[in-house]
């Protein structure tokens, strides 16, 4: 079975390997060889985590042949948009050919499954925390878990923001209760979803372009990575 991949170099000193037709399917490496290497593995996993879920998923009895359609390498822009050298301006992350596509009826109807998958990983690993927990701020870590919470929920509001969609119009206006800014943002974007079927919308915002197939790849991405990421500091 072919796996097509966009191949994001240079992001936060590693590359990511998209399965560009799998929301939430991904790799990480040090550079693009080695994401390239892991993303088989990771398409296994993601298939096996599906079936996990009770969804249908097709069969891999086959070899999995991985075809790296496109690469982007993250590069940082200033106020004016001229590129600058990292971190003295914003990170322009990948846009890739298939970010184009507008998302089909099957698209949104996979989408909603996937994100109803992620968000009960996500409760299941905190599911039973004490409040002294959920607060307690490891060494090294930017966050406690309420704080990843927090994040995952603000996250949610600013990729909807960056098709035009606020919700709600200010960040600020979020609930401070890291499970209700997580209800509230998903509820909006599970309604979202479906009006965006069909859409040939891309938007330019801080210098990176984004469309309804690049916010939901990276938000399906986006709550994955942390919820590991609680798991591991567990």
């Amino acid at each position: 079975m072919i796996f097509r991949v966009g191949i994001e170099n240079d992001n936060d000193g590693r590359s990511i390997a998209w399965a560009l037709e799998h929301p939430g399917c991904f790799a990480y490496g040090k550079d693009s060889a080695q994401a390239l290497g892991h993303i088989a593995d990771a398409v296994r996993q993601y298939m096996t985590w599906i079936g996990r879920h009770g969804g249908a998923k097709p069969s891999l009895a086959g070899d999995v042949e991985i075809t790296n359609e496109e690469t982007f390498d993250v590069y940082y822009v200033d106020e004016a948009f001229e590129r600058v050298e990292q971190g003295h301006g914003s990170m322009v992350e990948s846009f890739f050919r298939h970010d184009w596509k507008p998302l089909t009826a099957t698209d949104i109807e996979n989408a909603l499954m996937i994100l109803a998958w992620t968000r009960a990983d996500l409760l299941t690993v905190v599911d039973g925390l004490s409040a002294e927990r959920l607060g307690r701020k490891m060494p090294g870590e930017r966050w406690d878990i309420n704080g990843i919470l927090n994040h995952i929920g603000g996250a949610e509001w600013w990729y909807q923001e960056r098709i035009g969609y606020p919700s709600p119009p200010e960040e600020d206006d979020l609930p401070a209760d890291p499970f209700e800014r997580l209800a509230g943002t998903r509820k909006h974007f599970t309604v979202l979803l479906p009006s965006l079927q069909g859409l040939n919308r891309v938007i330019g915002l801080d210098g990176e372009l984004w469309s309804p197939r690049k916010v939901l790849r990276r938000l399906v991405w986006h709550e994955r990575d942390h919820t590991d990421h609680i798991g591991k500091l567990l």
